[in-house]
């Protein structure tokens, strides 16, 4: 049973979930089914960095502890989302000649003309995380999606290429290493998420992933069924808490539950005279000297400059590459941000899209629990590493990950006594 486990562990600002699945044969083949989804707060992590690698430590080991102890069986490989507003996508060409004589296309021309698009100049302190072939060219003839078997002189690859902060990531994985779980891979978070919510008929037709996490709000966006472009924005939930402990003066406990409990992004429906009575959340929080009675308007106003703020940060990255208002399949909101009320009105005003809240439509389970907006990543990660080990293939620029967690890993056990 170990042996078809797998496993994806999203390590986020506020909380570190986990989402166990089993590999098991049913009519259709083999296919996962989810078995485990836990979730324990975190800490040690900011903007989706690693601050304090013992706090981050505990907190996995936390969490790994409760997973055991819920499914029965040790975790020890992962599949982990990295996320951070560190994170950069750049677009690379690679261009190779056609190795056989006769000018067939095989794995191995493809593979040389995507580490061809590696060779460029990467800022010393980065790392490439991934290398996502988006689409080739052979001979003059463009827009092909899998040339292997097809007959040309030249083949030509055009990438995207997804960078990470050498520090970050060496950081991450030390911490994870010293709970003594291997990693399987390290996966970009909003990449991973989309496995789970995005069809391949959306992805086809150009649609975008917007996860509004704690602290950073991380975006997809797919054509053509490729990733066309991804970024982490450093703004989340925790800012529109903040904006409204700043409004009402009033602590940022207190604030996250008004948040959530009478905090909409459309100020419309509410007239001036709509109040609501806080004693009792009051009481709860022990915030004294605190008005009782606040304006659900104001709320809103509050909430809703900020999640404006957020929604066109996407839309200016969305610009960047020329799909401001233009992905017929809109935009799919997934994390704990996106359960504010009113969220997908705004999104559909500020980015001009059809907007709607992620659900899970892809991955088979039982379990309601990972079907929240909040388990999307971890799930989507299990999801991918059952694709992953399903075919046996590594992800595109895993390559350049697994020197650099080698080197830890080496570093570790020669720290063992």
């Amino acid at each position: 049973m170990k042996d078809n486990i797998i496993a994806g562990l999203d390590i986020g600002s506020n909380a570190i979930r986990l989402v166990v699945g089993q590999r098991a044969l049913n009519d259709d083949g083999e296919q996962m089914q989810v078995i485990g989804a836990i979730e324990v707060a975190s800490e040690g992590i900011s903007k989706g960095a690693v601050n304090s690698i013992e706090d981050t430590t505990s907190s996995i080991s936390a969490c790994m502890e409760k997973a055991e102890r819920l499914i029965g069986v040790p975790v020890d490989k992962v599949w982990v989302s990295i996320n951070g507003p560190h994170i950069k996508c750049e677009k690379s060409r690679g261009v190779v000649a056609v190795g056989k004589s006769d000018g067939e296309i095989t794995e191995d021309d493809v593979e040389r003309a995507v580490e061809a698009a590696q060779a460029m100049s990467v800022p010393p302190n980065y790392e490439i995380l991934h290398v996502i072939p988006i689409k080739f060219t052979v001979d003059n003839q463009e827009d092909i999606r899998d040339p292997i078997g097809m007959t040309g002189v030249r083949l030509e690859v055009e990438t995207l290429v997804i960078q990470g902060l050498s520090s970050q990531i060496k950081n991450l994985t030390k911490a994870i290493y010293r709970t003594g779980i291997d990693i399987e891979d390290l996966v970009l978070s909003p990449l991973v998420a989309a496995e789970a919510v995005i069809g391949p008929k959306q992805k086809e037709l150009g649609a975008a992933l917007i996860n509004i996490g704690a602290s950073t709000t991380s975006l997809a966006v797919f054509e053509e069924g490729e990733l066309l472009h991804a970024a982490v924005l450093p703004v989340g939930s925790e800012h529109i808490t903040a904006d409204v402990a700043i409004g009402l003066r009033c602590p940022i406990n207190l604030a996250e539950r008004i948040k959530t409990e009478y905090g909409s992004a459309d100020p419309g429906k509410f007239a001036k005279k709509d109040e609501v009575n806080i004693k009792d959340l009051i009481e709860e929080e022990g915030a004294d000297g605190v008005a009782e009675e606040v304006s659900l308007k104001y709320i809103a106003e509050i909430i809703e400059a900020r999640v404006e703020e957020i929604f066109e940060k996407v839309d200016e990255e969305l610009k960047k590459i020329e799909r401001s208002g233009m992905l017929p399949a809109g935009v799919f909101l997934t994390g704990g941000g996106a359960k504010l009320t009113g969220v997908v009105d705004a999104a559909k005003k500020t980015l001009r899209l059809p907007a709607c809240l992620g659900s899970n439509k892809n991955v088979g389970t039982v379990i309601d629990k990972v079907n929240d907006l909040n388990f999307l990543t971890a799930l989507g990660l299990a999801a991918w590493g059952s694709q992953k080990s399903e075919a046996g293939i590594r992800i595109p620029g895993g390559a350049a990950i697994e020197k650099s967690v080698e080197k830890v890993k080496k570093w570790f056990s020669s720290l063992m006594p």
